[in-house]
């Protein structure tokens, strides 16, 4: 009860603390501060040029060098026409250079984005649950919709990463009683990253509106977008924004992107979506008598509803182009960043309870921090246990009572344990690299990462006087200068070279706009577009946008068909998922990609969009050898002209 009436009392009596010297508090808050910042580069590594994030960084490059336009995935209708953050993007990497450009844009996205999480937290709950809110943020990992691709606050740079930031901003405005700067954090989001803005813009207009009217509006949209598809199928319209995709170009977003359609996600998937959903839930049941925290959840469950069902409509029937561009099942971001947030005051008020409350508050936290637990179960079985909470009597209460304490010690031993395990195996302690290494072991530790920061929490509450929070400020900044570039140093990425004058024979033989194909069986063009500073002929980065453009599409599959004699389709990634599953069943998987050969060579090169060609393997044809002593020594840049004018002389 102590931990309770401990964060209770701040609410409750909040002109005690603004009794105490500010300087004192601000000593306070900045030892806070610090420790969340600490906790952030010993639990989050930053990516570089991971996932999407070499997507934006071609995308900003071809801001710079025009002629990269000329890419597949660039040339007709991709994200990159409805977003500003390519040209802000481009601006930072002429002045930084693209890796500290890179990692000071995650690092400011991400300290905005948990600043603005905190003051949302505090306005909604108070001051001290919201130092528990932003930590529940760092440690959790904000997965939403399937195949475990996407999450919040990623820790490598994307257009997302801003607008995710400002979406929070426009939360905590509009909880703190400025509406028009909510509209306005949300509307420069739009600008950013459409399909991560609206479901804010969604979030903002049942603050502004009674619940209701957002019944009533959910369901509007939900019957819109269900007669918008039926009508277009029916209608069987072939162009403009409504056009119904035909099976050519369905075919293609289905292979590569199966996780817009509903109906291929795993059950695992299903699972992961619905922890979010359960926890928002959990949480306007016991925030009953607080109206405005009750009508958030119930917000945030309309949002992220509505855009699953949106999404299941958008997949199913049709599909209607715009809507399955529209992306609905990701508004659930929304639901899953209230929900996290919304846990240490759902803790607070479950642990007041005389009878089944603190056992609920003890999974809902595990549910979110302990890898061996399921998520969705653990808060199910919580909601189920407060659901008859009124039918248990006090014996069974008390019970329930030290099962919790006994089940909090578990996963704090549990912590402990495998904490001790890191530290007690041999160390150098000179080898600086391996000593961080074993910290972010122990802090990925998220019970006792919670444990440390509510001791912390309780000894600077608890001890007066300045020695406490300055001598605990300088010792976490000490910390933080040393983790901070261990957090933003980037294992090397594959084909990014930084000794791009070692290529200069090769960026000498093609052309700006010529497009490249490294045949090496990998999927990523990062050495043709940021290496070679080229455009790409094939990879599956470049099928990305296949739902935005039926041109792209049909083109992505021609020219996977043109290099099917080298390796099968890239953007079949369904297919290559399923023939996955039936390897592990003993099947045998197919001898791809295939060593080039003069032959192949002459097929591939038919196709006048293919420019050049880079492998491994000596064919003649005047091929340019890479020389340097490097990971490319010995790979050759062959001219398809040159092989198409040698074919025809032949």
């Amino acid at each position: 009860m102590k931990l309770a009436e401990g964060f209770g009392s701040a609410a409750r009596h909040p002109r005690a603390r603004l009794a105490q010297p500010r300087l004192y508090l601000a000593a306070i808050q900045l030892s806070l501060v610090l420790l969340l910042a600490v906790l952030w580069t010993l639990t989050h590594q930053y990516g570089g040029l991971t996932r999407d994030a070499h997507i934006y960084a071609f995308q900003a490059f071809a801001r710079i060098r025009p002629a990269l336009q000329t890419d597949i995935y660039l040339r007709n209708t991709s994200q990159d026409r409805f977003t500003l953050f390519s040209p802000i993007y481009a601006a930072c990497i002429r002045t930084l250079g693209l890796h500290m450009a890179g990692a000071l844009l995650l690092g400011f996205c991400a300290a905005w984005f948990l600043t603005a999480a905190w003051f949302f937290a505090n306005e909604v709950t108070n001051r001290d649950l919201a130092w528990f809110s932003v930590a529940m943020l760092i440690l959790t990992v904000g997965v939403y919709g399937a195949y475990g691709i996407f999450h919040y606050s990623e820790d490598y740079l994307t257009a997302r990463s801003p607008a995710e930031a400002l979406v929070v901003t426009a939360f905590a405005c509009q909880f703190g009683g400025k509406r028009l700067l909510a509209l306005l954090a949300v509307t420069l989001a739009l600008m950013l990253h459409p399909l991560m803005a609206f479901p804010g813009l969604l979030m903002l207009l049942c603050a502004w509106t009674s619940l209701r009217w957002n019944a009533i509006g959910t369901a509007g949209g939900i019957a819109a977008a269900l007669v918008i598809s039926s009508a277009a199928v029916l209608g069987r319209v072939s162009s403009g924004p409504l056009a119904v995709m035909d099976p050519a170009w369905l075919e293609v977003v289905r292979e590569r992107s199966q996780f817009l359609f509903l109906q291929l996600w795993h059950w695992r998937d299903w699972d992961l979506n619905a922890r979010p959903f359960l926890t928002v839930a959990f949480a306007a049941l016991v925030s009953r008598d607080d109206p405005r925290l009750r009508k958030l959840c119930i917000g945030a469950l309309l949002v992220g509803g509505s855009g699953l069902a949106v999404a299941g409509i958008a997949g199913a029937i049709g599909p209607v182009a715009l809507l399955l561009q529209g992306q609905a099942w990701r508004w659930d971001w929304v639901t899953s960043v209230t929900g996290v947030i919304l846990i240490p005051a759902s803790f607070v008020r479950l642990w007041r309870d005389a009878t089944v409350g603190p056992f609920c508050a003890i999974l809902l936290v595990l549910a979110w921090t302990l890898p061996s637990v399921d998520g969705t179960a653990a808060v199910g079985a919580a909601i189920a246990l407060w659901a008859v909470r009124t039918r248990i009597g006090p014996p069974l209460g008390r019970y329930l009572r030290w099962a919790a304490i006994g089940l909090a010690a578990l996963a704090v031993v549990w912590a402990i344990g495998n904490s001790w395990t890191y530290l007690s195996s041999k160390l150098d302690l000179h080898d600086g690299a391996l000593l961080l290494q074993r910290l972010r072991n122990i802090f990925g530790l998220k019970p006792f990462s919670l444990l440390l920061v509510l001791l912390v929490w309780r000894a600077l509450r608890r001890f007066s006087g300045f020695w406490l929070p300055l001598s605990l400020s300088t010792a976490l900044l000490a910390v933080l200068i040393v983790t901070t570039p261990f957090a933003f140093s980037t294992p090397p990425i594959p084909g990014l070279t930084a000794r791009r004058d070692v290529f200069t024979n090769w960026r000498r033989a093609i052309a700006p706009s010529a497009s490249v194909y490294v045949d090496d069986g990998g999927d990523s063009p990062i050495f043709a577009w940021l290496t070679l500073r080229r455009p790409s002929y094939l990879s599956v980065d470049q099928s990305a946008g296949v739902v935005f453009s039926r041109k792209t599409a049909l083109e992505i599959r021609r020219r996977a068909n043109v290099l099917r004699p080298l390796m099968p389709p890239d953007y079949q990634i369904l297919t290559k998922r399923r023939a996955a599953r039936i390897r592990k069943r003993g099947a045998k998987k197919a001898p791809w990609p295939k060593p080039l050969t003069r032959s192949l060579l002459v097929k591939v090169c038919r196709d006048p969009a293919l420019g050049f060609l880079i492998a491994h393997q000596y064919v003649g044809f005047g091929a340019i050898p890479h020389t340097a002593v490097d990971a490319w020594k010995n790979w050759y840049l062959y001219d398809c002209r040159r092989v198409r004018a040698t074919m025809r002389g032949a």
